[in-house]
């Protein structure tokens, strides 16, 4: 079967699987591992990243692509296997983050601009010959006093449009990652607002810059309230609210939509996205690319000791299944307890 980035998009949002962010850059990486009091070297990333990818019944079964980071993908496991053919014997796809992370944009107090286009057919073409079959931009949206200015969303939507088409010339699927941030102390109702105005910018940009949209995964946000706002919305207002933006601003050509957690706790992201699957009626498959949520409990169990990768292992398992299940729309909490 020949290859191409519909087959890719379609193999990625695979019933029951979504994907492993496991794409934390070296300064992200860091903070995780100080957490359990671990030296951030070359090494313990591979050894931790390595117990992820041999976690053979979550990768098979519940894991359809992994977002790697520059250094993971040229990456050898410990036996000399390079870490992406780990990830294909599983059944996996292997993916790759290739932008140069948020900086503060010119001009804009507060608002973050993503930088990475210079040079990037070039990296592309790399990764590819690599393995890397899809790739990930993100960028960030704040919600503050008097942000999002349309100035920001509009040069952030046009990078991932940019970004977006030389994927595809390089026969690699985009992940577009438009995030708007759960920090403030802002309501839904505004979450919802914000989230509107940057999707229909970001599908007009798309379409100007001839991306196909049968080939483009998108990763957003969940329709949230930020983690400072004292009214926090229920599970089921969170699905439907976010149902009801997608559905208003995602063409139906787009094959799956995979949700961020940013910053949730790892049971409510689980347990927004199986309420959004209950509800149904949409045209996208509705799946996860968590990173924080699929990690936070295997990195705590496994903390850095080699005695602990079986712990750290079945950790990952558990969280693999809770979010497939809930892909499915068949998660109930009280699978949490049976862990």
């Amino acid at each position: 079967m020949t290859e191409t980035l519909e087959s890719i998009a379609q193999a990625m949002i695979a019933p029951g699987k979504g994907i492993l962010a496991a794409d934390e850059s070296s300064g992200t990486i860091k903070k995780r591992f100080d957490a359990i009091n671990l030296a951030s070297t070359e090494e313990n990333r591979r050894d931790y990243r390595e117990m992820l990818f041999r976690t053979e019944e979550a990768m098979r079964h519940c894991v359809s692509g992994v977002i790697l980071y520059d250094e993971t993908i040229r990456q050898k496991a410990k036996d000399g296997t390079p870490l992406v053919d780990l990830i294909r014997q599983a059944g996996s796809i292997p993916g790759i983050k290739v932008d140069a992370g948020a900086k503060p944009m010119a001009g804009f107090p507060g608002e973050q601009i993503t930088e990475g286009l210079d040079g990037l057919r070039e990296r592309l073409a790399e990764y590819y010959a690599l393995g890397a079959r899809f790739a990930k931009w993100r960028a960030v949206i704040d919600i503050a006093e008097g942000i999002p200015s349309t100035g920001c969303i509009e040069a952030n939507v046009e990078a991932l449009a940019r970004y977006a088409a030389l994927c595809q010339e390089a026969g690699i699927v985009p992940i577009v990652e438009p995030e708007v941030l759960m920090d403030g102390g802002h309501t839904i109702e505004r979450c919802a607002e914000v989230t509107e105005t940057t999707l229909r910018a970001l599908f007009a940009h798309l379409a100007a810059h001839r991306v196909r949209l049968e080939g483009t995964i998108l990763k957003p946000n969940m329709v949230i309230a930020g983690k400072k706002c004292p009214v926090q919305a229920s599970v089921g207002e969170v699905a439907e609210r976010t149902i009801a933006v997608f559905k208003r601003t995602v063409p139906a050509a787009i094959p799956g939509i995979v949700y961020l957690s940013g910053g949730q706790s790892d049971e409510d992201a689980t347990a927004h996205l199986n309420a959004m699957n209950q509800i149904g009626g949409f045209p996208w498959a509705m799946s996860f690319s968590y990173g924080r949520a699929l990690q936070a409990a295997p990195l705590k169990a496994w903390g850095g000791k080699p005695e602990n990768v079986a712990a750290g292992q079945a950790a990952f398992l558990h969280r693999a299944k809770m979010n497939s299940f809930a892909a499915l729309g068949k998660w109930q909490s009280q699978m949490e307890k049976a862990a």
